[in-house]
Parts: structure tokens; C-alpha cells; sequence
């Protein structure tokens, strides 16, 4: 069986796409089944994510697999204007729902509580089935990938602490 743990940068050529939901993403391990019918292990840092597009090989280097973000239950969300996606995005992020942001609209996973809360505070809310990425948060990272100097990585992990700055502490 083959075992992915590390991202790549790039490669010369992709030997499978392995397509997981959301979900699974954000597993530290996970046993999965690529595009070819291959089984692979994945092991990643706690904390890691894996997004649509991402490269993983394993120790040798010489199979290299990306990363699809499988169409899952979504809601995309949209309002009449600004003001009311901001109070949108406000009460999802009060009640610590991941939410990806686009243009114009917000995406989240399928929740009839949440589809109700929406359309009392004036949004659309449309049922489709779409790739989630939600933010990774203020205290994810980014994804890039900075300081790379031989083009891998192992995969890194969130930072176990994280320090709230609140306007009333001391500085």
C-alpha cells in the first residue's frame, strides 16, 4: 500500500487523483482509495488540511497524487447586499460554523437549524452539491508554502497555542 505524507510544490507528472470530502481533509490519518482503484495511506501532522489541488508523495518521492475536493451537501449563501452577508457571516462565525468566503457569497455545510437561522436574517440560501474550503482561520496558516528550498515539506501542523489578543489586555 502506498503511503502519502508529504506536499510537493509541483511534479513532472500526476499518477492519481485521490478525491475526499471536506471531512476527510482534515483527517491526520486516513486510508482512502485513489482514482486508479489503489489503496493509499495518508498521514499528516494533527491539525493539517489538505485542499483542493495539493500534491502528496510519499518517502521516494516518485508517485505523486493530487488532491480533489469532492462535491459534498453544501449552502451557498447570498443576500441583497453587503450589510446583510456580513450579519450572515457574523452569526455563522458566533455559532463557530466554517464557512467559505467567495465573491458575493458565503458556502457552508448543509444544516436545516443553519438554513433557517439564514433566511430569518434576510439571506438566499440555495442547496448545491460543491467543493468546500472553508477559511482556514486566524490562526490556520496559509497556503503558501514559504522557505521551501528543495520543493517538499512534511506537513505542518496548527499551533497548539493560540493567544487571543482581547482590546482590554494589557499590552
Amino acid at each position: 500500500m502506498l503511503t502519502l505524507h508529504s506536499k510537493i510544490e509541483q511534479a513532472q507528472s500526476i499518477a492519481a487523483q485521490l478525491v475526499l470530502p471536506y471531512e476527510l481533509r482534515e483527517k491526520c490519518r486516513l486510508r482512502a482509495t485513489l482514482s486508479t482503484g489503489e489503496e493509499v495511506a495518508v498521514f499528516t501532522v494533527r491539525g493539517t488540511v489538505l485542499r483542493d489541488g495539493d500534491l502528496l508523495a510519499g518517502e521516494d518521492k516518485r508517485v505523486v497524487v493530487q488532491v480533489v475536493a469532492a462535491a459534498e451537501p453544501t449552502y451557498k449563501v447570498s443576500c441583497a447586499d453587503p450589510h446583510t452577508l456580513l450579519r450572515c457571516a457574523f452569526h455563522l462565525g458566533n455559532r463557530h460554523t466554517q464557512a467559505q468566503v467567495g465573491d458575493g457569497f458565503l458556502r457552508i455545510r448543509a444544516d436545516a437549524v443553519l438554513r433557517e437561522m439564514l433566511l430569518g436574517l434576510g439571506a438566499r440560501v440555495e442547496e448545491e452539491a460543491a467543493a468546500f474550503e472553508p477559511e482556514s482561520g486566524a490562526y490556520g496558516g496559509g497556503h503558501g508554502h514559504h522557505g521551501d528550498h528543495d520543493g517538499h515539506h512534511p506537513l505542518a501542523p496548527i499551533p497548539l497555542r493560540q493567544r487571543i489578543h482581547r482590546p482590554g489586555d494589557a499590552a
